[in-house]
């Protein structure tokens, strides 16, 4: 399955979340991919849009290969096959954990402003992602929301590698993947269309949201 951009794959996935999470209220997207993913799903269920901000921890000198990743304030959470593939350690990983909590910082008050965190007791949740690699931000996204006493949390995304849904399916309620393709290698090759989003775009799509909710 080939998706032409992220929006026509959010809408794929709201058709199918439509029966499995019609009573979820809450849709949290990983910024900055996820976001334009998750708006028709919110826009669908009737649900509040927001996001969740995570960032991969790649490993030292070799930033593009992630071996763990953080979620808001949440504790990092690490692949530890990608640790020992990379001859890396949790203890080698300080200064990358501090560099990318940092940036992870300024993405949060950047996207977020003065809104508060969204709260997240008690609600169904939806998190949101373009699609999963190693899925190991997923992870520390959903470990974060489970932190905060959701009722249910689901996890959808339009394409993934087949070994990061079947780990995710352990730490969510359940995963909606529309495709999880054998010779999965990259995110971006199952979208005709995965232009690089800026900050700008993130704010686009919660204005409109939020604006269209007035």
């Amino acid at each position: 399955m080939i998706f032409r951009d992220r929006t026509e794959a959010g809408h794929l996935l709201a058709d199918r979340l439509a029966e499995a999470a019609q009573d979820s209220d809450l849709v949290l997207a990983l910024p900055r991919g996820g976001l334009p993913v998750a708006e028709p799903i919110a826009v669908r269920l009737g649900a509040t849009l927001d996001i969740v901000v995570a960032r991969k921890l790649g490993a030292p000198g070799h930033p593009e290969f992630g071996v763990g990743a953080i979620a808001e304030d949440g504790p990092p959470v690490y692949d530890r096959d990608n640790l020992r593939h990379a001859g890396v350690t949790e203890e080698s990983m300080a200064a990358t954990l501090a560099a990318e909590r940092e940036e992870l910082g300024r993405r949060v008050r950047r996207y977020r402003g003065d809104r508060p965190t969204p709260p997240v007791t008690g609600r169904a949740v939806v998190l949101v992602d373009d699609g999963l690699a190693t899925g190991v931000t997923a992870h520390a996204a959903l470990r974060w929301i489970h932190g905060r006493n959701p009722a249910r949390v689901l996890l959808a995304v339009p394409v993934g590698a087949p070994q990061a849904r079947d780990l995710l399916a352990r730490e969510a309620d359940g995963v909606i993947c529309l495709s999880a393709p054998p010779d999965f290698r990259a995110v971006g090759r199952w979208y005709e269309n995965f232009e690089q989003l800026t900050d700008e775009d993130v704010d686009a799509v919660l204005r409109r949201f939020h604006h269209a909710l007035k």
